[in-house]
């Protein structure tokens, strides 16, 4: 990434999540373990690879933080997400947290990038910067898009990701997903952040909001195509996450 200010580039990790559907009690989703290391481990160890310091990267906790805490120390920064409105939410407090100086940032999950390499999120960096975009996207096509949300293109050349509470029987058929990986101009979603509304059917904000809110305003978005779908692995059921330690045993 030696073409690009990477001092102007700042990460935030979401990690406040509980893990119902995986009977997470005594610590958070991201902490679970695969490989014998937190899941979000992964992810930490690949952006400071990248060359991202501790100022720069930002983990956004809630439940159970002090394990989170306890096990990076002071490896990464933390802010903790008071009250859990959505990704939306959680990105917009994390993003506050950067310095001053940061001008965009990559916004991931702690629970589903843990096989993201290094050169995929330069390249997709890369091409927001050089894109001046005011939002990118990554996106995966998977074998199986079953509970997950959907990338939907117009023929007009509009991209809206539909969440999967709101798919027709058409739009299932789909297996372009978004894999929540977002970059953003920073002033532009701190700007645009205390304008969104909130989800209809779930009461809190989602990241996929942002997409039709660029869309609306007219500026410049980017939707980038994963080159292996493989990077990209949800964990949001325990046959997912032995799929996903069988799966890191692998690389």
């Amino acid at each position: 990434m030696s073409q690009i200010n990477l001092n102007s580039v700042g990460v935030v990790v979401l990690a406040a999540g509980k893990g119902t559907r995986l009977n997470c009690v005594d610590r958070p989703k991201v902490m679970l373990e695969i490989g014998g290391k937190p899941i979000v481990s992964y992810i930490v160890n690949t952006l400071e690879k990248i060359g991202f310091n501790k100022e720069q990267i930002i983990l956004v906790v809630g439940f159970k933080k002090e394990i989170v805490e306890d096990y990076f120390g002071d490896k990464v920064t933390f802010v903790e997400q008071t009250e859990l409105l959505g990704t939306a939410h959680a990105a917009f407090t994390g993003i506050k947290k950067l310095p001053e100086n940061i001008e965009n940032v990559l916004v991931l999950a702690g629970d589903d990038s843990a096989f993201y390499t290094a050169e995929t999120l330069e390249k997709f960096i890369s091409n927001h910067i050089f894109g001046e975009n005011k939002l990118s996207l990554l996106t995966a096509k998977v074998e199986n898009p079953f509970q997950l949300g959907r990338i939907v293109r117009h023929e007009n050349g509009d991209v809206e990701i539909v969440e999967k509470e709101y798919l027709t029987e058409k739009q299932e058929n789909i297996n372009e997903i978004s894999t929540g990986t977002f970059c953003f101009d920073r002033y532009w979603y701190e700007n645009m952040f205390p304008t969104m509304p909130k989800l209809r059917k779930l009461g809190e904000y989602g990241l996929p909001t942002a997409l039709a809110m660029v869309r609306n305003v007219k500026e410049k978005y980017s939707i980038i195509i994963l080159d292996n779908p493989q990077e990209w692995f949800g964990i949001n059921t325990l046959e997912q996450l032995e799929q996903a330690k069988d799966k890191i045993s692998k690389v």
